[in-house]
């Protein structure tokens, strides 16, 4: 049987999502039975010796690294804030909120399904999928929101 690169390795849980699967292919940091894998779009043999070598992102996706350098070079610390995060996706931006010792992140995202499983499974992360942030009551999040970060198209 053969599968996607991609959907590979996050089957096989060397990834949490796609998204950084690519990122992780695109750098040259999988292998494929031993060999650098080409494109993650590939379809392999599911039995194919899948290998990450040191991945030096500590995001679910690359936005946490570019938020974290916004954070920085504005000077501000989300430790103990409530955030909203707006057109969260695979939730790069709410897991560097996180790391950072926010106290809850609101992960709006008009798309279903791509916030990443260990920020779902995360209590300080409230999911808010199928949701268009210009529609969002702000009553529905019953409390009041210290930081937005925004990514949309």
């Amino acid at each position: 049987m053969k599968q996607r690169l991609d959907r590979l390795l996050v089957e096989q849980k060397l990834t949490p999502s796609r998204e950084k699967a690519q990122a992780l292919v695109m750098a040259g940091k999988v292998r494929v039975d031993g060999q650098p894998a080409g494109k993650s779009g590939h379809v392999i043999d599911v039995d194919s010796h899948l290998e990450v070598l040191g991945d030096d992102q500590p995001f679910v996706s690359r936005g946490g690294v570019k938020l974290q350098a916004a954070l920085k070079y504005f000077k501000i610390n989300p430790s103990g804030l409530v955030a909203l995060d707006i057109g969260s996706s695979t939730g790069g931006f709410s897991h560097c909120l996180i790391l950072g010792g926010a106290e809850k992140v609101f992960a709006v995202d008009v798309g279903y399904g791509q916030l990443a499983w260990e920020l779902q499974q995360d209590p300080r992360v409230v999911s808010l999928e199928r949701t268009n942030f210009r529609h969002l009551e702000f009553e529905r999040l019953g409390e009041t929101v210290d930081l937005v970060v925004i990514d949309v198209s």
